[in-house]
């Protein structure tokens, strides 16, 4: 006799996990080592946290940046969406992190399949940020 979790394994057969699905993205896409990223800081650049939002209540977020949470991010990108953001319609150049670089791989695919080409990937997300004595703000 099957127990519950041993028969969701058995049916659930993925063709890619998750590590796959973020090393084709980080593949895909440009990622700026840290230290870059931060000198681009005050560059007319746009960060964009692409964490949830009590990742970023709790630790904090790169000083101006733009909160596009993974799982909204589609609808913010787009012009058409009534939660678009209106910096994504500003020809800038967005640099996306999220907590150590694999949600923001994924969403800078994603800007990429959307139709925004000056984007990147911060290598290492918020947690490398930190690290390297990169500046934060609390978010408002």
């Amino acid at each position: 006799m099957y127990d519950e979790s041993q028969q969701a394994s058995e049916e659930l057969q993925l063709t890619k996990g998750y590590e796959e699905l973020v090393a084709e993205a980080a593949a895909e896409v440009t990622t700026l080592p840290i230290e870059t990223a931060i000198d681009r800081l005050d560059h007319e650049v746009v960060f964009v946290d692409v964490r949830d939002g009590p990742e970023l209540d709790a630790k904090g977020r790169v000083p101006g940046a733009i909160h596009a949470s993974r799982g909204m991010l589609e609808f913010h990108i787009d012009p058409e969406s009534p939660y678009h953001i209106e910096e994504f319609a500003s020809g800038s150049e967005f640099l996306f992190y999220c907590a150590v670089g694999g949600r923001s791989a994924l969403a800078v695919q994603t800007a990429q399949e959307m139709g925004l080409s000056a984007v990147a990937n911060v290598e290492g997300g918020f947690e490398a940020w930190t690290e390297a004595g990169g500046p934060t703000e609390m978010a408002a």
